[in-house]
């Protein structure tokens, strides 16, 4: 019984004494955020032009049209038509424009050529496009929606065959 008693006492002097020695800080956190619009352009394949080669659902895709002639058979999803000195090859291209967190009512959207092409004419949703200046596609595109505005390229009939065609177009979509 005394050996208990002493055990008692010698775990109730430890308790006691590591108390005294405990210690502790206190802090406080404030934390703040703005939440600010934005809007975020993506490319999707179109059900009815040629589908996406790569990039489907991001900001960067690639349309590739494939051979392309000014007559014979063309890839499905390509649209042709010909004049007199040269032939138009289009596909159907879907932009998705989509908005968080803004009062905006709908989005202006301008395309530019990335390179210069002096032999070919390129237009995006039928309004032209070259790399000297931005070309407003649209003034008031609606959000959430896949909005088609088709690709085509112009080539002069004198174009020698197996030329490859290539540029970049870059699009901007602005909150109205």
């Amino acid at each position: 019984m005394k050996k208990l008693a002493i055990v008692t006492v010698f775990a109730a002097l430890m308790m006691i004494s590591s108390a005294a020695f405990a210690q502790t800080a206190n802090g406080t956190l404030t934390v703040t955020a703005t939440v600010t619009g934005s809007i975020q352009l993506v490319f999707n394949s179109d059900a009815s032009g040629v589908a996406l080669a790569s990039g489907a659902g991001t900001n960067t895709a690639t349309l590739a049209f494939g051979p392309v002639s000014a007559f014979g058979a063309v890839a499905a999803g390509i649209v042709r038509s010909t004049t007199a000195t040269t032939f138009t090859v289009s596909s159907a291209v879907d932009v998705l424009v989509s908005k968080t967190n803004s009062a905006s009512a709908n989005y202006t959207l301008k395309a530019q050529l990335g390179a210069a092409d002096a032999v070919n004419n390129w237009t995006v949703g039928g309004v032209a496009v070259t790399n000297a200046a931005q070309s407003t596609v649209t003034a008031t595109g609606t959000y959430a929606a896949n909005s088609n505005f088709p690709v085509a390229i112009t080539v002069p009939f004198t174009t020698a065959s197996g030329t490859v065609i290539n540029n970049t177009i870059n699009y901007t979509a602005t909150a109205n």
